[in-house]
C-alpha cells in the first residue's frame, strides 16, 4: 500500500486516470507534479492543515488532481453537486468554511453569484482561462514548484449528507493520521482485500465524483497504483462497452445501474465480453433480491455489497457466496459491532427487529451541529444512522427500513423535510407531506401529498405550479415528480404528522399492482 507519489517514482508513465469519453489521461508522474503544485498553491494562499476547500466540478481529471493536492497538504475537501441550486451551494460553501472554491466553465453559472458578494468571501478559481473574480486555477498552479511541500500531512474529504432538519450537514472526521501514505482502512478492506484491487487493476468509475463512494474508490485506486477509467456520465450500454474495451477488472455501482443494464435487450447485453470483471462493489441503496440474483447469474459471484453511511461509524460486508446463502442480507460487521436496540435502548435478541447501532466504530461529528451529533449516539457511545433491521444467528444484518422516510432514488439520498419546508411556504399550501414511492428503475421517487387551502384548486394546474415552485429553490432530484391532494393530512393531537399512514397506502397499492 503506497501513494501516487510513490508510483510516480516506480511507474511514472503509467496512466493513473483516464476520461472514458474524451480519452484525456494523466500519468502518475504528472499527477504527482500537479498535486504538488496544488499543495504549494494552497500554502501560498495561506491555507494550513485543517483548513477547507470546496469543489464544484463535473467528472474531469482536474477534480482528482485537486483532491490529491488537498490530501497531501492536510486539508478538508468538500465536493459539491453541480445540480444543487445557487442557494444550496452557497449554504455548503459557507457552512464548511471553504477558503478556496474551485469550479469549471460548466459550473460557473451555478457558483458565480457567490463571487459577486462579500469581499471577505473565499478565493475563487476556475479551470481554464480566468473569468471575472475567478482566477485561473491552471495558471496559478503551473507557477508553483513540482516538488513536495515541506509540511506534508494527510487531508480528507468532508462531504455533506442531508438531515431531517432540512439542511445538509458535513460529516467530519478528525485528521488523526499525519502520514500521507496511510490508506483509509475500510477502503483498503473493500478495494484490496474484498475486491482484489491492486497495481494491475483497471477500475471503471461510472458515478459522479462528488458522491462519497466514487470519490473514495478513485482515491484508493491511486493509492494502489491501478488505472481508473472515469465515465463523464453513466450509460448502461456504454458501461458494458468500456468493460470490454479496457478489460476492466473492478467497478463500484448502485442498484439503479444494475436495473438499467438488465433492461437492455438480450442481444445488446450478449455482445459485450465482461469476463474480465473480478469485483463489483455496490451499496448506497437496497438492491432488490431478484435484481441481484440476475446480476450474479450474469456476471458470476463477483458482487460485493456493503452497508455504511458517509459517517463511517460502522460497516457490514457480504460477498456473493454469503449473500446467496443469506438472501437479502447486507452482510456481517467488519467495522464496529452490530447492536439492535428497542425504542427504550435495550438490546434485542437475535432475529428481533429494532434500530441498528454500531459499537466501537470510528468517531464522527456533524460539522456545526453538536445536537445532531449527540442524537446519533446513545449513553454507551454507540452510534446509529437511524436504520431498522435485525441480525440472524450467524451475525448477518438484514435491513427492514431505512432512516425515517429518507428517499433513495438511483442511489442518491433525499430527505423530505427540506422539500416540505419549501412547499409549505407556497401560499396555496396548508399542509404537506413528502415521502418516497416505488419507482421501477430508480427504486423510489419523490411524492408530495398536499392539503391545499382551497380544495377547489386541487388538480393538474396546481400540481404543475407546486413542482415549478419547488424547482426554483431546490435541485430537481429533491422535487416531487407528482403531487396528490387531500382535504386533511393525518396528524396526532399534538400536531405530529403521521406520515406512515400516507406512505404505506402508496406502497401497499404498488404491491397489489400486477407487474
Amino acid at each position: 500500500m503506497t501513494h501516487p507519489s510513490i508510483h510516480a517514482q516506480t511507474t511514472p508513465d503509467k496512466i493513473a486516470y483516464r476520461m472514458a469519453g474524451s480519452g484525456e489521461a494523466i500519468t502518475y508522474r504528472d499527477l504527482d507534479r500537479r498535486s504538488n503544485q496544488g499543495a504549494h498553491l494552497f500554502r501560498a494562499l495561506g491555507l494550513k492543515q485543517g483548513d477547507h476547500i470546496a469543489l464544484l466540478m463535473e467528472n474531469c481529471l482536474a477534480f482528482m488532481e485537486i483532491c490529491w493536492a488537498a490530501q497531501r497538504s492536510g486539508l478538508y475537501y468538500t465536493a459539491i453537486s453541480r445540480y444543487l441550486t445557487a442557494e444550496e451551494i452557497a449554504y455548503i460553501v459557507k457552512d464548511c468554511g471553504a477558503r478556496v472554491v474551485i469550479t469549471t466553465p460548466q459550473g460557473l453559472a451555478a457558483i458565480a453569484p457567490l463571487a459577486d458578494g462579500d469581499r471577505d468571501a473565499p478565493e475563487f478559481f476556475i479551470t481554464g482561462p480566468a473569468q471575472g473574480r475567478f482566477r485561473s486555477w491552471d495558471e496559478a498552479r503551473a507557477a508553483q514548484p513540482t516538488t513536495p511541500i515541506a509540511d506534508e500531512s494527510a487531508g480528507y474529504d468532508m462531504l455533506y449528507s442531508s438531515g431531517t432538519t432540512g439542511r445538509p450537514k458535513g460529516i467530519k472526521r478528525p485528521l488523526s493520521e499525519p502520514s500521507i501514505l496511510v490508506p483509509n482502512p475500510l477502503l483498503k478492506l473493500l478495494c484490496a482485500t474484498m475486491c482484489g484491487m491492486g497495481p494491475d487493476s483497471i477500475y471503471l468509475s461510472p458515478a459522479p465524483l462528488y458522491h462519497a463512494a466514487p470519490l473514495r474508490f478513485n482515491m484508493m485506486c491511486g493509492m494502489l497504483g491501478g488505472t481508473s477509467i472515469i465515465m463523464e456520465h453513466f450509460d448502461a450500454e456504454n458501461f458494458l462497452r468500456l468493460v470490454q474495451q479496457h478489460r476492466v477488472t473492478q467497478s463500484q455501482l448502485v442498484p439503479t445501474m444494475f436495473v438499467r443494464m438488465l433492461k437492455l435487450p438480450d442481444d445488446v447485453r450478449a455482445k459485450y465480453d465482461v469476463s474480465s470483471l473480478r469485483g463489483a462493489v455496490h451499496a448506497a441503496a437496497p438492491c432488490p433480491t431478484e435484481v441481484k440474483a440476475k446480476m450474479i447469474e450474469w456476471w458470476g459471484p463477483i458482487l460485493i455489497e456493503y452497508y455504511a453511511g458517509s459517517e463511517g461509524n460502522g460497516v457490514t460486508v457480504s460477498n456473493s457466496q454469503q449473500w446467496l446463502a443469506h438472501r437479502g442480507t447486507v452482510g456481517r460487521a467488519v467495522v464496529g459491532e452490530i447492536k439492535i436496540l428497542d425504542d427504550d435502548g435495550n438490546e434485542l435478541p437475535t432475529g428481533e427487529t429494532g434500530t441498528v447501532y454500531f459499537a466501537g466504530g470510528p468517531p464522527f461529528a456533524y460539522h456545526n451541529d453538536a445536537d445532531k451529533t449527540q442524537r446519533a449516539y446513545n449513553e454507551r457511545g454507540w452510534s446509529t444512522l437511524g436504520d431498522v433491521g435485525y441480525v440472524d444467528a450467524e451475525g448477518f444484518l438484514y435491513l427492514t427500513d431505512r432512516k425515517a422516510y429518507m428517499i433513495i432514488s438511483g442511489g442518491v439520498n433525499i430527505y423530505p423535510q427540506e422539500t416540505e419546508d419549501v412547499l409549505i411556504t407556497h401560499p396555496a399550501v396548508a399542509d404537506v407531506a413528502v415521502f418516497g414511492v416505488p419507482n421501477e428503475e430508480m427504486g423510489e421517487e419523490v411524492k408530495a401529498v398536499v392539503q391545499p387551502h382551497d380544495m377547489a384548486r386541487a388538480g393538474k394546474d396546481l400540481e404543475a405550479e407546486l413542482i415549478a415552485f419547488c424547482r426554483q429553490h431546490l435541485s430537481p432530484i429533491k422535487c416531487p415528480k407528482s403531487v396528490d391532494f387531500e382535504p386533511e393530512l393525518p396528524r396526532t393531537p399534538t400536531g405530529k404528522l403521521v406520515k406512515r399512514h400516507l406512505r404505506d397506502r402508496y406502497w401497499a397499492a404498488a404491491r397489489k399492482t400486477p407487474a
